[in-house]
């Protein structure tokens, strides 16, 4: 007897520690669903703020056919095995490289968008993908998905496409296709993967996915003459330009086609009344030459831009003449991405010249994983900041898990609770209030408005969640 109270009475510490490790655990865990309640309630009365107002929208270009599947699964079904060393491609012409570009942008959690020179591999690749029992297939194409996304939330629409019925069909009966219908759209597979996914060697830090197309109408702008000649005559209070990153290291039988129909682009966006705002929704580039054509002929007649975070390193990039960079951080902070936002606002305005329907940038929309910030000139037709963030944060969330109502048991805050406004030493810092969650200021005649991202954790689709969140954020603003 007197033995059993001893072993009771030398245990009974180590049930005190467990016992206050799972009570603190569950405290924490509280604390945290608490937060992430507040938040959502913050965001959504944030919203509700602004109503969306029934304005004209007319957006370009092209369009597509998307197959989704999990990349691992297709690259295991083909014996597409983890290279020893992950190298970038340019664009993809066999089997390895598909594997090494694969492994390149998996390893950083990066979203990538490349063109595969080999029709028969494509063909194996997305004969693989329909195989597989969880893919499915979507509307593509960046101006289809943010068309689509206007319409839904209540704007008339035009669409500058060159697609198939069956693409019409798959878009919201308001949305006007401007283009001739093709008996074919181009197909785009969507290779996705999810956080801490393991390839061979190595780890995905974020889900994220890599696209890889052999589209041969997008890269002409097809449809262009068309949607030019209807924007005309539809008045849209917004033009939306995207959908040019199928330029990027097409093989064109003539080099110069490229630039005469960024020319024909840039005299349209030149004509373009000053009473209809004009945005550029930035993608995946590594063609340098091509982003000094975008930027000569499409950000200079930009009011605003759209991009997430690896696309704004890179427009700084080509401002300041400096190589693109291919991947960034994946969960950057708060205060490097409003420094970038501040350096890119002042490249272009520094050097912007308003002459032969140029145009000087108020806004810019920058989309990460954890938070949506936006930057708008004060003085400019912008409005509804605070709203239109948390209008896009929402978004994130919404599209990612694909349900409108939001759970907070499916989601995590990777923000972190107070930020500081830049990297330099004296910067301020802002404590990020939980039932208020949107955090707004001005600065140099610039409103800057930043908002959390409930990050969904049980995701359905990334493809086409910058595409969503940037016209969310645009409806509230117009």
């Amino acid at each position: 007897m007197l033995s059993g109270t001893l072993k009771l009475g030398a245990s009974f510490p180590i049930i005190c520690v467990i016992v206050a490790y799972l009570y603190k655990r569950h405290s924490e865990e509280a604390v945290l669903q608490e937060r992430l309640r507040n938040v959502l309630v913050g965001l959504l009365q944030a919203e509700k703020k602004a109503v969306v107002e029934p304005k004209k929208v007319a957006v370009g270009f092209g369009g597509c056919e998307d197959i989704i599947t999990d990349g691992l699964e297709l690259l295991k079904l083909l014996n597409f095995s983890a290279p020893e060393v992950a190298i970038h491609q340019d664009s993809v012409h066999n089997e390895f490289e598909l594997m090494q570009l694969f492994a390149y942008f998996f390893q950083h959690g990066a979203a990538a968008e490349r063109y595969v020179a080999n029709d028969s591999l494509f063909d194996v690749l997305v004969d693989g993908a329909s195989k597989l029992p969880r893919h499915r297939w979507s509307l593509g194409g960046n101006a289809p998905a943010m068309a689509r996304r206007f319409a839904m939330e209540g704007l008339s629409v035009v669409l500058g496409a060159k697609v198939s019925a069956s693409v019409i069909e798959a878009l919201p009966k308001s949305v006007k296709v401007i283009g001739s219908i093709v008996k074919k759209s181009d197909i785009h597979l969507i290779m996705e993967y999810n956080t801490n996914d393991k390839w061979g060697n190595y780890t995905s830090p974020r889900a994220n996915r890599l696209i890889v197309h052999s589209d041969n109408i997008n890269p002409f702008i097809d449809g262009m003459e068309e949607f030019i000649e209807e924007v005309a005559a539809f008045d849209p209070a917004l033009v939306v330009i995207g959908g040019l990153q199928m330029m990027d290291n097409f093989p064109y039988d003539n080099p110069e086609i490229r630039q005469i129909r960024l020319a024909k682009l840039k005299s349209f966006l030149s004509e373009v009344p000053k009473s209809t705002l004009i945005h550029f929704e930035m993608a995946s580039f590594t063609d340098h030459a091509l982003l000094n054509e975008i930027k000569e002929n499409i950000l200079w007649y930009s009011d605003s831009i759209g991009a997430n975070e690896q696309e704004l390193p890179n427009l700084i990039s080509l401002f300041k003449g400096e190589p693109v960079s291919l991947v960034s951080d994946s969960y950057p902070r708060v205060a490097t991405v409003l420094d970038q936002m501040r350096t890119l606002y002042h490249l272009l305005m520094d050097t912007t010249v308003q002459e032969g329907g140029k145009r000087r940038l108020s806004r810019i929309h920058i989309h990460t994983l954890a938070f949506q910030a936006i930057l708008t000139r004060k003085d400019s037709k912008w409005k509804n900041s605070m709203s239109a963030a948390a209008k896009a944060a929402l978004t994130a969330h919404r599209y990612t898990c694909g349900s409108q109502d939001i759970d907070t048991g499916k989601a995590r805050l990777i923000m972190d609770d107070s930020f500081s406004l830049s990297k330099s030493t004296d910067s301020q810092r802002i404590v990020v209030n939980s039932t208020s969650p949107v955090s707004c200021w001005e600065e140099d005649g610039c409103e800057f408005c930043v908002a959390p991202v409930l990050v969904c954790t049980h995701i359905l689709q990334t493809c086409g969640g910058g595409d969503n969140i940037s016209s969310a954020g645009l409806v509230l603003q117009i």
